[in-house]
């Protein structure tokens, strides 16, 4: 007898009830939903940071110049600015104190060189805009040409305009 009774023990339905087992599996779909769920809106959470990053974020800069700032020599602008390609000969530039090579370009004056400087000719890219103002660019042509037999005189500082008297 033992035996049987021992072999209905294992063979005999189990002791959790179908409505109980239907309440484990709901548990176990509840709280993998519910981790799903929060990791989701922590990800959205992060998200939405990052879009309001992204619609504040720094677009340009604005650099305030000091008006009084001395004015720098076109040999500092041409060494500078201009040497990369001038000293080589890069790209097609005329080379520092080629003669020849700056002669016709010379003759078309000095507001022409300056004008190519400013904006760019063949493959100069334009030089106006920069770290440097129109004058200062003015000045290394000036002394670039002269290198080349260029008498263009280096351009002054405007003079600074007349304060107006107080009433």
């Amino acid at each position: 007898m033992s035996t049987n009774s021992h072999d209905q023990g294992h063979t005999g339905k189990s002791k959790i009830s179908k409505s109980d087992l239907w309440l484990i599996i709901a548990a176990a779909v509840i709280i993998v939903v519910g981790y799903l769920d929060l990791s989701k809106s922590s990800t959205t959470f992060s998200n939405a940071e990052r879009d309001v990053a992204e619609r504040i974020q720094k677009v340009g800069s604005v650099q305030f110049r000091d008006g009084a700032k001395a004015l720098r020599a076109g040999e500092d602008v041409y060494k500078a600015q201009c040497s990369a390609c001038h000293a080589s000969g890069a790209a097609g530039a005329p080379k520092f104190g080629d003669t020849a090579a700056w002669a016709p370009r010379i003759k078309l004056g000095y507001d022409a060189l300056v004008n190519s400087a400013l904006k760019g000719k063949n493959a100069m890219s334009a030089q106006g805009g920069g770290e440097f103002n129109d004058l200062e660019i003015g000045r290394a042509v000036a002394f670039l040409t002269a290198s080349a037999g260029g008498k263009f005189k280096e351009p002054e500082a405007p003079a600074a305009a007349p304060a107006e008297e107080k009433k």
